[in-house]
C-alpha cells in the first residue's frame, strides 16, 4: 500500500472545516427524538445502537435520524472521523477493484452492473465511473446507488448534477434496506460495494447473505469501513482521539455532542477484522488471501469475497 495512507492529513479539508465552521446541521434533536420511541412492541430481539441496547425494530428508524440529519455534511462528518484522509482510503479502494472492462481488450467481459450500498451520497459510485471511463475506456459499465435513507439519496442525486453522469444510464438510484433486496434478481450484480455502511446495519449477517445471493458467480464483495487499529500504542492515542475529541469537536463545530459519540461508539462496537471476514465466509463466499487489507494501522479495513462460480 502507498505510504501517503500513513501520512497525516495534509489537504486543507479538515483545517477549512475547524476554522471556519461548516454548515452542519444538529442531529441531537433527532436522536432524542428516536430515543423517545425505543419503548415500542417488539419481539425480544435486541441489538445495539452505540452503546445502547435497543430493539431491532427500533434501530433502523434512531439510525435514520441520525443519517437523515447528516445527509448534507456526511463527508465533512468523515472528515472529523478520518481526519481526511477517508478521501485516501475511497480512493485506494476503488482503484484495487478496478471497476469496468475494457473493450480493446483481449476478451472484453462487457459492462459491469455494480451496487453500492448504503452509497447514498455518491461518493463511491462517482469514483467508480470515473474509474471505468477513464483508466478502462469502459463508457458502459453502470452503478446503482442504494440507500435506506431518503435524504442521503437526495444528497446523491444533487451531487450527480455536477457530474457528467446525471441523467444517464450509468448512473440510478434505490431506496432500499441491504438486508432485503428483493427488487433486484439473483445473480445479476458483478460488484457489490458498501463503504462506512455496514456498521449501522441491523443484522449484518442477513446483509451479507443478500449480496452473496444478489452477485453473479464469480461477483465480487467488497467493503470499506472503520476497524480495529492494531498497534496498542496508536490504539491508546486513536481511543483518546475518538472518544475524547470528535464529540467535542461535533459539539463545537455542529452543535451537537450526542450524534458524533454515537459514531465513535458504532465504531467501537463493529466486529474485528477477522470476526467480520468469518461473517463473509460465513455467507458463502470465498475469501482471499488473509481476508482483509488494513489502511492507516487498523483504523480502516478493506474486506473482500468472492461468490464461488457453479
Amino acid at each position: 500500500m502507498s505510504t501517503k495512507l500513513l501520512k497525516p492529513l495534509r489537504t486543507p479539508h479538515l483545517r477549512r472545516l475547524l476554522r471556519k465552521g461548516q454548515p452542519f446541521r444538529s442531529l441531537t434533536c433527532s436522536i432524542k427524538l428516536a430515543n423517545e420511541h425505543t419503548t415500542e412492541a417488539h419481539d425480544g430481539k435486541t441489538t445495539h445502537f452505540g452503546f445502547q441496547e435497543v430493539p431491532e425494530s427500533a434501530k433502523e428508524s434512531k439510525v435514520g435520524a441520525v443519517f437523515s440529519s447528516v445527509a448534507s455534511s456526511y463527508d465533512n462528518m468523515n472528515d472529523l472521523m478520518s481526519l481526511g484522509i477517508h478521501r485516501l482510503w475511497k480512493d485506494h479502494f476503488v482503484r484495487s477493484l478496478n471497476p469496468g472492462s475494457n473493450p480493446a481488450s483481449e476478451n472484453p467481459a462487457g459492462p459491469w452492473r455494480i451496487l453500492d450500498v448504503a452509497g447514498g451520497t455518491g461518493d463511491i459510485a462517482f469514483r467508480m465511473l470515473d474509474h471505468a471511463s477513464v483508466v478502462n475506456n469502459d463508457q458502459q459499465s453502470n452503478v446503482i446507488v442504494s440507500d435506506i435513507n431518503p435524504e442521503m439519496l437526495a444528497e446523491g442525486k444533487k451531487r450527480s448534477l455536477e457530474t457528467q453522469y446525471a441523467g444517464s444510464e450509468r448512473l440510478s438510484f434505490l431506496e432500499a434496506n441491504a438486508e432485503k433486496l428483493s427488487m433486484i434478481d439473483s445473480d445479476s450484480i458483478d460488484l457489490y460495494t458498501v463503504a462506512f455502511g455496514i456498521r449501522n446495519f441491523t443484522n449484518k449477517q442477513e446483509a451479507l447473505n443478500e449480496a452473496f445471493r444478489i452477485l453473479k458467480p464469480g461477483g465480487v464483495f467488497a467493503c470499506l469501513e472503520f476497524s480495529k487499529v492494531n498497534s496498542s500504542i496508536f490504539n491508546s492515542f486513536y481511543k483518546r482521539w475518538s472518544f475524547g475529541a470528535i464529540p467535542l469537536i461535533g459539539q463545537l463545530v455542529a452543535g451537537d455532542r450526542d450524534s458524533y459519540q454515537y459514531l465513535v461508539e458504532s465504531i467501537e462496537r463493529f466486529p474485528n477484522q477477522s470476526v467480520f471476514s468469518d461473517m463473509i465466509r460465513r455467507a458463502g463466499f470465498m475469501v482471499p488471501g488473509n481476508g482483509w487489507e488494513d489502511l492507516t494501522g487498523g483504523i480502516a479495513a478493506i474486506h473482500k469475497g468472492v461468490k464461488p462460480l457453479k
